[in-house]
């Protein structure tokens, strides 16, 4: 059974720091792409980091442009973990923020939400003074 499990979210002064962390379990990190969605209030999920099961092979990680620079996603293959290193944090950051994996997905949808198959139930990531 697959399971996808966010931690690390939390309330951020502008300008700050946080690390998510996606524990994945029932699925080989080496034979998924994984992405990083979030959703704020009243908003739809949108995608914003994403990494195939190539990596870097097929010219990934990608990022949405309000946060190239600024987020990096990777993984640890001998933690079966998916992290993204959130930098310059701003309000507009505010959402609550998943991990999604899917064995098959193409590069022109990984940042699509719809293509995913596995989801976490996510973490609330709130920046604010």
């Amino acid at each position: 059974q697959v399971h996808l499990v966010e931690s690390g979210g939390g309330l951020v002064q502008p300008g700050g720091s946080l690390r998510l962390s996606c524990a994945v379990s029932g699925i080989d990190l080496n034979e998924y792409s994984f992405g990083w969605f979030r959703q704020a209030p009243g908003k739809e999920r949108e995608g914003i980091a994403c990494i195939s099961s190539k990596g870097e092979r097929d010219g990934g990680p990608f990022y949405r442009e309000s946060v190239k620079g600024r987020f990096t996603i990777s993984r640890d293959k001998s933690k079966n973990t998916l992290y993204l290193q959130m930098n310059s944090l701003t309000p507009e950051d505010t959402g609550v923020y998943y991990c999604a994996a899917d064995p098959s997905i193409i590069l022109s949808s990984m940042f699509e939400s719809r293509h995913y198959h596995y989801w976490g139930q996510g973490t609330q990531v709130t920046v604010s003074s």
